[in-house]
């Protein structure tokens, strides 16, 4: 099933048109550029481990385990997020952001991809927001499959279009829940079509503002993803799911420039394949992420980071437990 993503851009163009031409009492523009260096040793998983968290995209594409195990690599990825904030006496304060991210690949660069969004934060009233988001990341490069259509090796590719809703509230000086939203579709080139895939997501976070620099929070989603194999029974290629995913984060200021953030991710995808001979038929698959970022603010501008991931998956279906680890330094600025 083929998702056009125009009616996203068009309301997201269209809000912001909409509060361009509200009279504001105050604007400003920002922006924030990053340059962060990672060593993966494992270059065909390191996209899916890196956006595995609450505020990125933790259900990624089916990865068939042939895919894995391509080698250790180093990533350059260069991030620039631009951010209006206005305020107006009408509809009251609005903050419009963009971003462009890249992942650069210095011996693997056939998994050289970006990825680009679009968000818009509006205060409804003191203590409730709304935010909405539109997030594209086109053409990633999976690697070289075994198609179903054309029964040879072929390079798998997926553009992924994906519009969330998330409303804030502000519970009391030190809780905040979250209620999340989402829709999107996957979208393969020719040769793994019937991979194609439309999905929805809820869930709640909670938020625990337990002192000034400590922060706690935990979150669920529950997603459900349908692909066009489950009607072509011929090709044994139903990549269709239920998703449970859980998060529990950290996030601690210890002195006045140096922080840390714990997280601790898990999910597990039912396959619900019906089709006899699809190995993912009654099969599952999970995925535990942990990790460590640390920063250290060098000026009210500039902030070093560091970070470490560590992430073992498996399916039902096979023996072997796979492994990813990240490790990485970079750099951020802010104008």
């Amino acid at each position: 099933m083929r998702w056009p993503p125009s009616k996203w851009f068009c309301y997201l163009a269209g809000m912001i048109m909409l509060y361009r031409a509200v009279p504001a009492t105050s604007a400003d523009w920002f922006a924030n550029a990053e340059g962060t260096l990672h060593y993966t040793d494992d270059a065909a998983l390191f996209s899916a481990t890196r956006r595995l968290n609450l505020e990125a995209d933790p259900t990624q594409p089916a990865l068939d385990s042939s895919l894995l195990g391509k080698g250790s690599d180093m990533v350059f990825e260069p991030d620039l997020n631009v951010m209006h904030s206005l305020t107006s006496s009408r509809w009251g304060r609005t903050e419009i952001s963009a971003r462009a991210q890249a992942f650069i690949y210095t011996l693997n660069s056939r998994f050289n991809h970006a990825s680009f969004g679009i968000e818009a934060l509006h205060e409804l009233v003191p203590g409730t927001k709304v935010r909405v988001r539109f997030y594209s990341s086109p053409d990633l490069f999976l690697g070289d499959n075994e198609s179903r259509q054309v029964d040879s090796l072929a390079e798998e590719r997926v553009t992924s279009y994906i519009g969330s809703v998330r409303l804030e509230q502000r519970l009391s000086d030190d809780w905040e829940v979250r209620l999340l939203t989402r829709y999107g579709a996957r979208l393969y080139n020719d040769p793994f079509a019937e991979r194609d895939t439309t999905f929805w997501t809820v869930g709640p976070h909670l938020v625990w503002h337990a002192t000034n620099r400590v922060n706690f929070t935990l979150g669920y989603h529950f997603e459900k993803g349908l692909a066009d194999g489950r009607h072509q029974p011929v090709l044994k290629d139903d990549t269709s799911y239920t998703n449970h995913y859980v998060a529990f984060g950290l996030e601690s200021e210890i002195t006045e420039r140096f922080g840390v953030q714990l997280g601790l991710h898990y999910e597990r995808n039912n396959w619900l394949s019906s089709i006899e001979g699809d190995e993912r038929k009654g099969g599952h698959e999970t995925v535990i992420v942990g990790e460590l970022n640390a920063r250290y603010k060098l000026s009210e501008r500039c902030r070093l980071r560091a970070g470490f991931q560590r992430s073992p998956r498996k399916q039902s279906f096979e023996e072997d437990v796979v492994y990813n680890t990240n490790v990485s330094v970079g750099v951020s600025y802010q104008f």
